[in-house]
């Protein structure tokens, strides 16, 4: 994850505004400008953590946004355990990171720091779980578009360090016909031929089914990946022997219900990718916390 790009760093700077971080009246009017203090923040909760990142580039962004604001945010230096990074497991109470710099700007950033670090966790931990169940198999664990409006690159970034893998990033990142796109289009057979023809350099093109009625047009149309949508473990393997007959080396994913409880069934039937929107769009946040104590040297 580039943390200086401008994508992320406009992300970051529209959360401080957001909370109106470098227009903290408790802080202005309760601490001492000149105050130092050290921030650990904790896990309260075993999880996998993600997004440590953001904690200096917060910082940063948060220094510059207290300058234009008329003031000045300090220097805070951020500091981890060797051991911790993102992608790696914590247990209940362990430090995951300590800041040290002025109190307030602390005080002031907790909660957007605090925001990023709970959801990518969060997410980063869930799909650890999916990650886990399917271990035993080929299969890989690919999350969805069904991400937070305008925090995609951080959502997908948290699955990653959960040990899942990206789909598609956006509507130009490959070629993908949906239920919706076969309808208006014509029919599997026309929206297929049409993309397959007027594709552009090396777009791969999917095609999603439902029935087995679909499956033998998008093999028969020679579709460059394959997603079972929303088929039952047993059509799901059956699926996979015909296209692995038909069309070898196109690779197949089962998505649509898939859930903790029955990924495995999937996975067992022989695709390459189990597509889990739930890593994202249901990911619960972990608990974390900042504990602020003033130093006194």
């Amino acid at each position: 994850m580039d943390w200086k790009s401008k994508r992320i760093r406009a992300i970051l700077e529209n959360a401080l505004i957001e909370d109106k971080a470098a227009q903290d009246v408790t802080s202005a009017l309760t601490i001492d400008r000149k105050l130092r203090a050290t921030g650990t923040i904790i896990a309260r909760q075993p999880c996998i953590v993600a997004g440590l990142g953001c904690i200096p580039a917060i910082l940063e962004v948060f220094g510059e946004l207290a300058t234009k604001a008329g003031g000045s945010a300090g220097r805070f230096s951020v500091i981890s355990h060797p051991e911790i990074f993102d992608g790696v497991k914590v247990k209940k109470g362990q430090p995951i990171a300590v800041i040290r710099g002025n109190a307030a700007g602390l005080l002031s950033t907790e909660r957007v720091m605090l925001n990023f670090l709970q959801r990518m966790s969060g997410i980063a931990t869930v799909t650890n779980e999916y990650v886990k169940a399917v271990a035993q198999t080929k299969a890989k664990i690919l999350d969805t578009r069904k991400t937070i409006p305008g925090l995609r690159p951080l959502d997908k970034y948290a699955v990653c360090c959960g040990g899942g893998l990206n789909h598609r990033q956006d509507l130009q990142d490959g070629v993908s016909l949906k239920e919706n796109h076969v309808i208006v289009g014509g029919g599997i057979a026309k929206t297929l031929a049409t993309a397959l023809k007027f594709r552009k350099g090396k777009q791969w093109v999917q095609v999603e089914v439902r029935t087995q009625a679909e499956l033998d047009l998008a093999i028969a149309g020679g579709a460059e990946s394959i997603l079972l949508d929303y088929m039952t473990p047993a059509a799901v393997k059956k699926a996979v022997k015909q296209v692995n007959t038909a069309l070898p080396g196109v690779p197949v994913e089962a998505g649509g219900g898939v859930t903790l409880a029955n990924v495995a069934e999937f996975a067992k039937a022989g695709v390459d990718f189990v597509v889990v929107d739930a890593v994202t769009s249901g990911a619960a946040w972990v608990d974390l916390s900042m504990k602020v104590a003033v130093d006194v040297s």
